[in-house]
């Protein structure tokens, strides 16, 4: 009898010692629970970048805790992306009305000139026109530049791949450029293998990118005097390089050169109305070809431009 009553005893306490520790958990649970609620809120309303806080031993609660942060570094990641892209998207509106504005400016001055002064000569009328459609294709070119890259990385514009000879692509597009070289004094240096070269791309694309980077080496590299194009390759990919012994690009600006946003003073970007449509629509079209582009540049020695793309290689 005293044996039963001490294991009852016993078991009384261990099941008030169960309660008690259960309870207990109950408690700090539903406390974890309500300073994480808390907390959520405070971030969610605050909008700032905070992760959850809380130290327990509950098993239960720890997985839980690591999935709702990151959760919420992932929407914060969205909503940082987002909120660049919208300045982005700010600033290139921004850059564009003023591009706009200026060539549209100076044609209301011409044609305010040829109103207001009904008697000049032939001549002057003439020179005048061709002066109002210079700057009327400077906008129509902008325009154009602004829908290809929103086409381009709205996914709308299809570049189908096939074989392309870059040699002759090469050797057409420098040629094209012969007159231009010859009268600003350019040295050209190029460097075309005979044997073909092959790469998975778009002739056309290949063509804009080609002719992009020379015109923007001729305008921004014009002090140096000098335009390189080299083509070389190894067993997977082909390697394009246009190249100046220009003013460059700074180190700070090289990794943000391709940017849409990106017109700085010192940007090659400004060759495309200063508005950072060339460059980008440039690497969005070599992308579009799985390919790469990147840039190296030493102001007054060399700033070179590799366009990288998978080479086509036919088994024997």
């Amino acid at each position: 009898m005293v044996i039963a009553l001490i294991i009852l005893a016993v078991l009384v306490v261990v099941l008030a010692v169960i309660a008690a520790v259960q309870f207990y958990a109950y408690k700090a649970r539903n406390a974890n629970l309500k300073r994480i609620g808390d907390q959520l809120k405070n971030i969610i309303a605050d909008g700032t970048n905070e992760k959850l806080l809380v130290f327990t031993s509950d098993q239960a609660l720890i997985p839980v805790l690591i999935e709702i942060n990151q959760l919420l570094e992932h929407n914060q990641q969205r909503a940082a992306g987002f909120m660049k892209m919208e300045q982005s998207m700010r600033k290139m509106v921004s850059n564009i009305s003023h591009d706009l504005k200026t060539p549209l400016t100076v044609v209301l001055g011409y044609l305010e000139t040829l109103q207001l002064h009904p008697d000049i000569s032939e001549e002057e009328r003439k020179a005048l026109h061709s002066k109002v459609y210079a700057k009327a294709n400077e906008v129509l070119e902008l325009i154009h530049k602004f829908f290809d890259l929103a086409r381009l990385e709205s996914g709308d514009k299809r570049i189908p791949l096939s074989p392309v000879d870059m040699n002759e692509i090469s050797r057409k597009n420098i040629l094209a450029f012969y007159d231009t070289l010859t009268v600003k004094g350019f040295e050209v240096c190029i460097e075309i293998p005979d044997k073909p070269l092959l790469v998975w791309g778009n002739e056309e694309a290949l063509e804009r990118v080609l002719n992009n980077l020379i015109s923007n080496a001729i305008q921004h590299g014009g002090e140096g005097k000098t335009l390189g194009l080299t083509l070389r390759a190894d067993d997977a990919f082909v390697y394009m390089e246009v190249w100046d012994r220009g003013k460059g690009i700074g180190e700070l600006h090289q990794d943000r050169v391709f940017e849409r946003m990106y017109t700085l003073e010192d940007s090659r970007n400004k060759s495309f109305q200063g508005s950072g449509l060339g460059l980008t629509i440039t690497k969005r079209l070599v992308e579009a070809q799985e390919g790469t582009i990147r840039i190296y540049s030493k102001p007054y020695e060399q700033t070179t431009f590799t366009v990288q793309l998978k080479r086509v290689s036919f088994s024997k």
